[in-house]
């Protein structure tokens, strides 16, 4: 028989465990992603009543598990090559103790757990958010491995934002042409972001021999083609803005584009560096949160 202070430090070992694990997911970029669905279920919304407001709860919650299955997937299928980046290595989850085949149960329990949430929100969620993680499969799998090949990788961020934003969408209306319209304002924005992380990180994903646009075309390539990206996505939401799609002082955001192109312009003069992009990440994030801030406070019916 197992004796009681071997069972008690079982018992002690346990939720150390599971915390270690939970600890592996990537929390802060994981939050990061909740705007877009909130967004699209208050561009959708039409009254803030009880039911409105319970299903917006559900959605976040069903989102925070399906974003949290995208990075654990994607840290679970390329953990060996985060190892050989400096950048990277002490946050593997290698590192911080787990294993391969603990982070795939993980993986796919949040999985799971997102879909159940959805299913009980509706039918049409339920299918984007099964989307959402088949172009997570697309992009992480070993065999698939969507996020080396050039072009490719792109195209998957263009429709996974565009879905991401009518996930929140479909939660309270049903599809329209003007929830895919602001639905590629989103996607355009992820697109353009992941470039200029591609350009980042070139220098690892080229020692990993993970073949990004960076690594196919150039770094200056990637970044250039990610700031035609952004700036498409700038001038079509002052155009939704102008043509009533969206709330006209959206319009302001071309204001904001000339920060952003002041800041790339600063990052193609330091080189490129890891640490100009940084700071160019920081600057368009926060314009970006800005101008989410400034959709929900505009189309909530208060």
């Amino acid at each position: 028989m197992t004796r009681p202070e071997a069972r008690t430090g079982l018992a002690h070992r346990r939720p150390a465990s599971l915390w270690r694990l939970l600890s592996c997911i990537r929390f802060d970029e994981v939050c990061v992603l909740q705007g877009a669905p909130v967004i699209g279920a208050c561009f959708a919304m039409t009254d803030l009543r009880a039911a409105t407001l319970f299903t917006i709860a559900a959605l976040i919650a069903g989102n925070l598990l399906l974003v949290a299955h995208v990075f654990v997937l994607n840290d679970w299928a390329g953990t060996h090559g985060d190892q050989r980046d400096p950048m990277r290595a002490d946050g593997t989850y290698l590192a911080k103790g787990e294993n391969a085949a603990r982070m795939g149960r993980l993986a796919w329990t949040l999985l799971a757990l997102a879909l159940l949430v959805f299913a009980l929100i509706g039918q049409a969620p339920f299918v984007i958010a099964l989307l959402i993680a088949l172009l997570s499969a697309i992009y992480s799998l070993p065999g698939l491995n969507g996020k080396g090949v050039p072009m490719l990788n792109s195209l998957l961020h263009v429709v996974g934002g565009t879905l991401h934003f009518l996930l929140g969408y479909l939660a309270l209306s049903p599809l329209s042409p003007q929830g895919v319209v602001i639905g590629c304002y989103f996607g355009l924005v992820f697109a353009a972001g992941h470039l200029v992380h591609e350009t980042r990180d070139h220098d690892s994903d080229l020692r990993n021999g993970i073949r990004t646009n960076a690594v196919a075309f150039g770094k200056k390539t990637s970044f250039l083609t990610g700031l035609f990206l952004f700036s498409m996505a700038y001038i079509t939401l002052t155009v939704m803005a102008l043509r009533g799609l969206v709330p006209l002082v959206l319009s302001l955001a071309i204001v904001l584009y000339a920060l952003h192109l002041g800041a790339a312009w600063q990052a193609l003069r330091d080189g490129l560096t890891y640490a100009s992009v940084r700071r160019l990440q920081t600057v368009y994030r926060n314009i970006h949160v800005v101008i989410g801030l400034a959709m929900l406070a505009t189309v909530v019916p208060w």
